[in-house]
């Protein structure tokens, strides 16, 4: 599937629920990390949304509206590792848990 990751400043967080509650966005795969928990510097908040062209295409089309910035593909891949390594990790500690 493919992706996209918007960068929101802080002051324009509680925008991003407009964002994800679109009828057609909201049926995304839909992730928000702030950037200190992905240890990136700045005080902004990124929203991976993964899922079909017609989702992504809403998606960038609010996301203009609201004044997300749409990250280019480099810097999209790099935040897109680190929340990777986010969520696998906590997927093994989950794993240990129940082991």
């Amino acid at each position: 599937m493919t992706y996209i990751i918007f960068e929101v400043k802080s002051e324009d967080v509680g925008k991003i629920n407009k964002l994800i509650k679109d009828d057609i966005v909201s049926r995304q795969s839909i992730l928000t990390r702030d950037s200190s928990s992905l240890e990136i510097r700045g005080d902004v908040s990124y929203v991976k949304i993964e899922g079909s062209d017609k989702g992504l295409k809403q998606a960038k089309d609010l996301a203009k509206e609201l004044g997300f910035k749409k990250l280019v593909q480099k810097k999209a891949k790099e935040v897109n590792v680190k929340i990777e390594e986010q969520e696998n990790s906590a997927a093994s500690g989950m794993g240990m848990i129940f082991d």
